[in-house]
């Protein structure tokens, strides 16, 4: 159990928050959110002992051991991977490495026999003589190959050693876990993965993360820093953002009886509480949930973007037709005899293991790049508005935002320019910014205006809610949702797909596969689909790229 008694954190004038009281206990899994900025981090660490608050304190019960999910991807660099992991049970690793130490002595002594039999005694009580075998279960799990368990850790690419690091905060089954964004360069099947780990977990986790489907996944209760106070909610991420808009419209109906109220809250806890996916968090959840009145949801003082993509005009029937393309990167095959046809309305979700295959088919559509062979045409009635992945190449300019913008709107009129910019949360001194110091989610905000006041008919965005808060990933999603026109699209944001698309086409080395009509999650568990998608990375299990074997392992494809 974590008792967090009368916490504060304040840096100079500026209060994080204060007289924070919550009890975290065994059973549970917490999303901790908050608006960037908010101080979701920085608790983190309080709780973890690497900061201290400003008053209050944080009492850990006797003998809890604490994994925190290091930040640092090259803390590790001299020590091989498997090592790495081990690390993460710091007791059981300074056990092994003083086992070694002595076992290497000579002469050997009586004295050293004795201490080494007392470290063998601790060390089977730890388990030890699993570590290399669960150590190489969680790395292979969470897509990390055999071949590289030996490997030192500055060889690994940067998402690799973010798994690894993964695997070491998971490693020994910890009492307390915290993980500050655990999706982060996760791909759709590890996500899934840790989300079955996190939901069977038996102790406390703690997670920040903006993936809206992984909180709800896997969230007991969430943890919402908001005015300077951190408030407890039980529920996952979905119950707790219906519930502050509920208070808030509530509040505003000042004139309805209170017995009216408490009704509208009874029916929407008793939906949230019979809907839960998960039996133990289910259980947890109608016992707290039943409970509540009115006084115990708040409203949330988050502002939300508007997202709206209004397009100029209709686009025709034959939309996109792209025939026979093929294309190589580095010797290593993206796609070949790719041959689609995009007709208007499809809302399309590339995905398969190959992050860069996809970015490259949208270059190639936006004639950044050009393919090894094959044509496409786009249809002449045709109007694209374009997310890259990397949007660095905007913002090498001193423009402040609305000139800025300005340049890229067909009505240069400051109105006009204005109206959007409000509506992506830009107003005041904050509209004067220069673009070349923004963060990575303002330069976010700035391409979505971008693609707004330019009208499209068709929108291509390549991984679009990288960089992006809670509250602008939700704008995103209801903007693409009730979009009238044709979107193309890639994401590892499980929801954004099952709620936008209505295509889902997977690309693969050996081929694709293309669905129509169908969601996300239909898609996953479709028997035919498994079979088709068996049969593709089984031509393709020779490829150099490791995330086709992962992405088989992860639909359960022996190759």
């Amino acid at each position: 159990m974590i008792s967090v008694n009368n916490v504060s954190l304040q840096f100079g004038q500026r209060k994080l928050f204060t007289g924070v009281n919550i009890v975290f206990s065994p059973g549970n899994c917490y999303g901790l959110i908050g608006a960037n900025g908010s101080g979701k981090s920085t608790f983190l660490k309080i709780l973890s002992g690497e900061i201290d608050s400003s008053a209050g304190e944080v009492v850990i019960s006797a003998g809890k051991r604490i994994s925190v999910l290091k930040q640092d991807q090259f803390a590790f660099d001299q020590y091989q991977v498997l090592t790495t992991v081990i690390m993460g049970h710091k007791r059981l690793y300074e056990i092994m490495t003083e086992k070694d130490a002595i076992y290497a002595k000579t002469p050997f002594t009586d004295a050293d026999g004795m201490h080494a039999s007392r470290l063998e005694e601790e060390f089977s009580e730890l388990e030890g003589w699993n570590a290399e075998s669960d150590a190489a279960k969680l790395l292979s799990d969470l897509g990390i190959e055999e071949s590289i368990h030996s490997a030192q850790m500055s060889q690994l690419e940067a998402g690799q050693k973010v798994r690894v690091l993964l695997a070491q905060a998971l490693f020994g089954n910890p009492d307390i876990l915290l993980l500050d964004e655990p999706t982060n360069h996760l791909d759709i099947e590890s996500s899934m993965w840790l989300e079955e780990f996190l939901c069977n977990f038996a102790n406390i986790a703690i997670v920040v993360s903006h993936d809206r489907h992984f909180l709800d996944k896997v969230c007991t209760h969430i943890a919402d820093i908001d005015f300077a106070k951190i408030r407890l909610y039980a529920g996952n991420y979905t119950f707790w953002s219906e519930a502050s808009q509920l208070a808030a419209r509530q509040r505003s109906e000042v004139n309805k009886k209170i017995e009216e109220k408490r009704k509208d809250l009874k029916d929407f806890i008793m939906r949230f509480a019979n809907n839960a996916s998960k039996s133990r968090q289910a259980t947890s959840r109608k016992k707290i949930l039943e409970k509540l009145n009115v006084e115990d949801i708040q409203p949330s003082s988050r502002k939300y973007p508007y997202i709206n993509f209004e397009p100029e005009r209709e686009a025709g029937n034959d939309l996109l037709s792209i025939d026979n393309f093929s294309k190589k990167a580095d010797g290593q095959i993206l796609f070949e005899r790719l041959s689609i046809t995009i007709q208007k309305g499809d809302k399309v979700a590339f995905v398969g293991p190959n992050d860069i295959a996809k970015t490259m088919l949208f270059e190639i559509l936006m004639n950044v790049s050009q393919p090894d062979s094959g044509i496409f045409k786009w249809g002449v009635s045709t109007k694209r508005a374009y997310y890259p992945k990397d949007n660095s190449s905007f913002f090498n300019s001193a423009l402040n935002i609305p000139d800025w913008l300005r340049g890229y709107s067909p009505n240069p009129e400051e109105q006009y320019i204005r109206s959007f910019l409000g509506r992506m949360l830009f107003s005041g001194e904050e509209a004067l910014k220069s673009v070349n110091i923004l963060s990575g989610g303002e330069k976010a905000r700035c391409m979505f205006t971008r693609m707004m006041v330019t009208q499209p008919n068709v929108v291509i965005l390549d991984e679009p809610t990288n960089h992006l808060d809670l509250e602008s990933i939700t704008a995103l999603n209801r903007g693409l949702a009730k979009f009238p026109g044709t979107i193309l699209f890639s994401s590892h944001d499980h929801e954004l797909i099952q709620t936008v698309a209505n295509r889902i086409i997977e690309i693969t080395p050996k081929g694709y596969i293309d669905r129509m009509g169908t969601t996300f999650d239909e898609y996953l568990e479709n028997e035919q689909i498994k079979e088709q998608r068996h049969e593709l990375y089984k031509q393709g299990r020779s490829s150099p790229q490791s995330g086709v074997r992962r992405w088989a392992k992860a639909k359960g494809i022996p190759l």
